[in-house]
């Protein structure tokens, strides 16, 4: 008579099918593998001879030693430029003039009459020294952030909580004597 313990630590029939089924996909698939590699091992043998074969037989091997390419006729020399009665002019300097737009502008503006010129308005302030270059180019003071009230659902920095005595990879160790 057969406990219920030992009928209940066999696991069921189709899984051990399953299992045996796999393992001999996986052993098939492993031998194909192995001849795929063998395979390619004589393949590199095989060019690795022939290349040694070209390298023997080619220019400068072992068997044509005195292997020379065909001469070439020479080139003719080109012809050179027929004499001229005027001296070469001096080319054009490298450095180059840049005009000032800036200077351009203020002449335009002073060449036009005074009738047609708007009246002068305003002059702007003078940016202030005092303040930092950024709040000078600031346009609107009213669009500028202001620091919000501390409210009682906001929590206050307090002082960073304590560090743990050991370090990031365990406790530290002393340094050298």
């Amino acid at each position: 008579m057969m406990s219920g313990k030992s009928k209940a630590a066999q696991p069921p029939k189709y899984l051990n099918d399953f299992s045996h089924a796999l393992a001999k996909e996986v052993q098939i698939l492993l031998q194909e593998v192995g001849q795929l590699r063998d395979e390619r091992r004589r393949l590199q043998y095989e060019i690795a001879e022939l290349m040694a074969m070209k390298s023997k037989h080619g220019a400068g091997g072992e068997y044509t030693p005195d292997w020379k390419p065909k001469e070439e006729p020479p080139m003719p020399e080109p012809l050179p430029p027929p004499p001229l009665d005027e001296p070469p002019q001096p080319a054009k300097p490298a450095w180059r003039t840049v005009t000032n737009y800036k200077q351009e502008k203020r002449d335009r503006k002073s060449k036009t009459p005074k009738a047609i010129a708007p009246p002068p308005s305003a002059a702007p302030p003078a940016p202030q020294p005092e303040l930092p270059s950024w709040a000078q180019w600031k346009p609107n003071p009213l669009l500028s952030p202001q620091p919000r009230a501390a409210t009682s659902s906001s929590p206050l920095p307090g002082p960073p909580p304590p560090k743990a005595p050991e370090g990031l990879f365990g406790p530290r160790t002393p340094p050298p004597k």
